[in-house]
């Protein structure tokens, strides 16, 4: 059992913390953190697992127990044995260069047997399906791929407890069936399961329990029933996304010609981006083969597919951050290299710690723009539509995941490109902010620009796109 005992903490030299935190979590149970992005959950998973205070400097009061020991008391190597932790860029907790090394090199740290570790490391590989991955170098891997990967890890050790932070925000449908089966055995075994969570539909009949954070508070703690009863407008009250899971929307292909491309420049003689037999190989391996498609100014489309089919690399090549091994991509008719695409597209990467610069919000976002008066007073506008302006000083490091998706995207929105590349822009977003970026998107696409979503969120695909390009491995 973890208690929580009038914990408060805040970061050093910021505002941002939670306060009076009082949560009880027994043995067997799944409590699930929800609440607006920035609003405090991630802090609670870190100071149930330690980084907070130990790593993540600050103010700290309260105490927190596990079982009946001051979790204080306990030396910080033997607390890891106790709680198995998945962080949020899943990619910040790896050691090692390939899969089975990183499975096993947890295991070595804890002085296991030979025999033990090879156990272990082939029952986590079994469990979430990845032994075509065994040897392959993880910084191949894709999103959801890592986000498997450290789960297996965490999941290698057998601890009583599992934090998770947002777990699924990279997954696709199979992927994240998965992880709810497993999720489901480890409740069986009696293991305490807390998660951060805003794609709340993949953990109908695993969750008991739902604590709703804002403001760095628990504002409301209700059972899985009381959730399911909750009405659509009581969900939109409080920016929580659908309890129920989301059927995939059906939609067609983008059309070869003119005529039939749906939008408001249909006038237009040829596409705006052209792919023809597009392929990709690396070290002997075909990551896309034969991809073809045209895509017309002002459409969204949703790129779609399991993990690790060649979606991100896909947007790489088209954004010209990649190089096709074979085929053509064509801007505006004419054959475009990788200079001319890197002009012409804007790719917002799903790891969004990898592309800011600055030291603020504001500066960050300024880098997307010409300094003109009138481009000024937009970004103060996207600023405030996407919930930032009140961050603006604010250092883009220091960001929750789901407010580092929102300044990606608006700096996407700023950049004048005409295609713009969004890599899963939903992962750690709220219902509430999830709405306004489909909202963002559809007014772009109203203004000529072409958008493509790769995606597994079926909310957002229903929401905002009219063609699929799903891909196959």
């Amino acid at each position: 059992m973890i208690r929580m005992e009038n914990v408060s903490f805040h970061y050093e030299n910021c505002e941002r913390g939670v306060s009076d935190i009082n949560l009880t979590i027994n043995e067997g149970e799944c409590t699930v953190l929800t609440g607006p992005s920035g609003s405090g959950k991630t802090t609670v998973l870190r100071l149930l697992n330690g980084l907070a205070p130990g790593y993540y400097n600050g103010m700290f009061s309260g105490n927190i127990f596990i079982g009946e020991k001051d979790m204080s008391s306990i030396p910080l190597w033997e607390r890891s044995r106790l709680i198995g932790s998945v962080f949020q860029e899943p990619q910040s907790q790896f050691f090692s260069s390939e899969l089975a090394g990183e499975i096993a090199f947890s295991c070595e740290n804890y002085g296991l047997s030979q025999h033990e570790i090879i156990s272990r490391t082939e029952r986590a590989i079994k469990a979430f399906h990845l032994e075509a991955l065994r040897d392959h170098p993880l910084d191949t891997f894709s999103s959801g791929e890592k986000q498997s990967a450290a789960i297996a890890s965490v999941y290698a050790l057998s601890p009583s407890i599992y934090v998770c932070d947002e777990p699924t925000a990279n997954l696709d449908e199979e992927s994240s069936v998965r992880l709810g089966n497993v999720l489901k055995k480890l409740k069986e075994e009696g293991r305490s399961l807390i998660i951060s969570e805003h794609r709340l539909s993949w953990l109908y009949g695993i969750a008991d329990r739902f604590v709703y954070i804002d403001g760095g508070t628990i504002q409301w703690t209700r059972t899985a029933e009381e959730m399911q009863k909750m009405t659509l407008e009581q969900k939109k009250r409080f920016g929580l996304r659908s309890f129920t899971p989301a059927l995939k929307p059906v939609l067609p292909l983008p059309p070869l010609t003119a005529s039939s491309s749906g939008t408001a420049n249909s006038t237009e003689n040829q596409p705006l981006l052209q792919a023809d037999e597009l392929c990709r190989k690396e070290k002997g391996r075909f990551i896309l083969k034969t991809i073809s498609f045209s895509i017309w100014r002002g459409q969204i489309i949703a790129l779609t597919g399991k993990n690790g089919v060649g979606k991100t690399t896909l947007g790489l090549i088209l954004s010209g951050l990649n190089k096709e091994s074979d085929g053509t991509i064509r801007l505006n008719g004419k054959k475009s290299g990788l200079r001319a695409r890197r002009k012409a597209v804007w790719y917002s990467a799903n790891d969004t710690g990898t592309q800011f610069f600055t030291e603020s919000v504001s500066e960050e976002i300024l880098l997307s723009i010409m300094h003109s008066s009138d481009r000024i007073e937009q970004a103060r506008n996207i600023l405030q539509m996407m919930g930032l302006y009140e961050l603006k000083d604010v250092h883009p490091a220091t960001l929750s995941g789901g407010q580092k998706q929102r300044l990606s995207v608006a700096c996407a929105l700023l950049s004048g490109r005409d295609i713009l590349i969004f890599d899963e822009p939903t992962s750690g977003l709220d219902g509430y902010h999830a709405d306004i970026l489909a909202k963002a998107f559809l007014d772009a696409a109203a203004c000529g620009k072409t958008i493509i979503i790769i995606t597994h969120d079926f909310e957002l695909i229903s929401a905002c796109c009219n063609f699929e390009i799903s891909l196959e491995g």
